[in-house]
């Protein structure tokens, strides 16, 4: 990328603040005129799309658990939210999420139980108004726009390319249908089209990129549970927002996809994840999936130089 490029931009989504309102998925179809994928109630959750797909760039799954979010000394420990908060985890919060969240927004998981609790069960979380609950991961999935990109790699047209922002798109007037990139894609992202064969994907909303807006899913999200900015920045701050809530007591916060050393150099598009990630879908360690081609391809050329000598070889033997 050259100098009169502008930096390298992403996704950092945090799931710790999601809501589940799918605002994200319905402003993804509304900009980028998407089509409807049908209501098609799965049976085993209230989320109705299931997956990323050629008609769902943006997909925010429902993970259901019979488990509280994080434990300290024997309790509960949850984000705060409504009254039953107290203000030394409010304070943690507010620092967390900065000024414009806080303790006045809180997240949906219910309020924390500080301090031990002598001689009793671990307490179910608890909402203001009392009720026990499972405990809900909400986590809005996107294309992770791969530092080293195997779709990339195996496309025939250069229908898909790398923009001067970093990210990874397709060209559909150029796609011609091949699906090369569909097994290619380490996490199953890039879906083909039934009625024409097209593959299609997230964008990162490049048409507002380049008038320098943020996505269409950033700017709807209500918590900013999705934020788009500096991949660099992104991934200070998503730091810290780990430290923070390991902080609060939430220890199963960790970040996924921010490593630049993992199987696909970093992704554009990371997570903070508050499980392990298969829980979530997602693959625990991720490779792209032409780092063998080089070597492929050479031991192919071998073989074929050893295909030919024994030809000529045999050939030259019969002559004789």
């Amino acid at each position: 990328m050259s100098d009169d490029n502008p930096p390298r931009m992403g996704f950092f989504t945090d799931t710790s603040v999601c809501i589940g309102c799918k605002a994200c998925e319905v402003a993804c179809k509304e900009w980028n005129a998407i089509p409807d994928d049908g209501l098609s109630l799965l049976g085993m959750s209230y989320d109705n799309t299931g997956m990323l797909g050629a008609d769902t760039w943006r997909h925010v799954a429902f993970i259901e658990q019979d488990k509280p979010l994080g434990r300290q000394n024997n309790a509960v420990i949850a984000m705060p939210t409504g009254a039953t908060a107290t203000h030394a985890s409010a304070e943690a919060v507010h620092e967390g999420l900065g000024q414009k969240h806080g303790s006045e927004l809180g997240t949906e998981t219910g309020a924390i139980r500080p301090g031990p609790l002598p001689g009793g069960p671990m307490p179910a979380p608890v909402t203001p108004d009392g009720r026990k609950e499972l405990r809900w991961l909400m986590a809005s999935d996107v294309c992770k726009h791969c530092t080293h990109a195997a779709c990339l790699d195996v496309c025939p047209t250069g229908s898909l390319l790398r923009t001067e922002f970093g990210t990874v798109i397709v060209q559909e007037d150029i796609c011609n249908g091949c699906g090369y990139c569909v097994p290619a894609c380490p996490y199953g992202v890039i879906d083909q089209r039934k009625d024409d064969g097209r593959v299609w994907k997230c964008t990162m909303c490049y048409d507002r990129l380049t008038a320098g807006q943020e996505p269409a899913c950033a700017k709807a999200c209500p918590t900013d549970s999705i934020q788009y900015g500096v991949l660099d920045d992104l991934r200070e701050r998503a730091a810290h927002r780990v430290e923070n809530l390991h902080d609060a007591g939430v220890l199963e916060a960790r970040l996924y996809g921010a490593d630049p050393d993992d199987g696909v150099g970093g992704a554009g598009a990371f997570f903070l994840l508050l499980d392990e990630p298969e829980v979530y879908g997602f693959p625990p360690d991720p490779v792209v999936t032409t780092r063998d081609l080089p070597r492929t391809w050479k031991h192919t050329a071998l073989a074929a130089v050893g295909v030919a000598a024994t030809v000529a070889a045999a050939f030259l033997g019969a002559r004789r």
